[in-house]
């Protein structure tokens, strides 16, 4: 059965709301423990934190698929275009946070960056990096809302064939 947009998208609006909080904190944390000064934490907690957004987002994508098949009876369409949009959501408000903290970034820091990133170039190709990093906050954003989006994509195209095989294989209580 095909679910009409609307409530695929109001779902999906839901759902991206969660993950884009979820996946926010998650980068909160780890911005947290870069204030803490010490490298070995920054990078230990940064992994763990990946670790746990990425499986966290495997997680909650089979959750909120499995409900959508089991409140609306959706078909595999359904459920891929509900993780599309949701990943399209969530990506905005995650890009979003990226890319404030990426504009709230003390200038020094900024700077140190730049420096230690630029230490091998010439001249000429110093002054062409200091002008593309006006434009880096908006490039940024859109690369990180573009990952999301594909992430949620992959991830949701491939959970909602499974979910949708393992809700046929559920019923019989026959064994094998």
């Amino acid at each position: 059965m095909n679910i009409d947009s609307n409530t695929i998208w109001n779902e999906a609006g839901k759902a991206g709301l969660v993950f884009g909080l979820f996946s926010t904190l998650c980068l909160s944390l780890k911005q947290l423990a870069g204030l803490s000064g010490s490298n070995a934490l920054t990078i230990t907690v940064s992994a763990v934190l990946w670790a746990v957004e990425f499986f966290g987002c495997i997680f909650l994508m089979r959750r909120y698929l499995i409900r959508m098949r089991d409140r609306f009876s959706a078909d595999i369409s359904d459920c891929k275009s509900f993780g599309k949009r949701t990943a399209l959501l969530s990506g905005l408000i995650l890009a979003a946070a990226a890319t404030y903290f990426i504009l709230k970034m003390p200038s020094e820091e900024t700077n140190k960056l730049i420096a230690d990133a630029t230490a091998s170039l010439g001249s000429e190709e110093r002054l062409r990096f200091a002008k593309a990093m006006d434009s880096f906050p908006l490039v940024f954003f859109f690369i990180q809302w573009f990952y999301c989006f594909i992430y949620g994509t992959i991830l949701s195209s491939i959970l909602s064939r499974y979910i949708i095989i393992e809700d046929i294989f559920k019923g019989g209580d026959d064994k094998l």
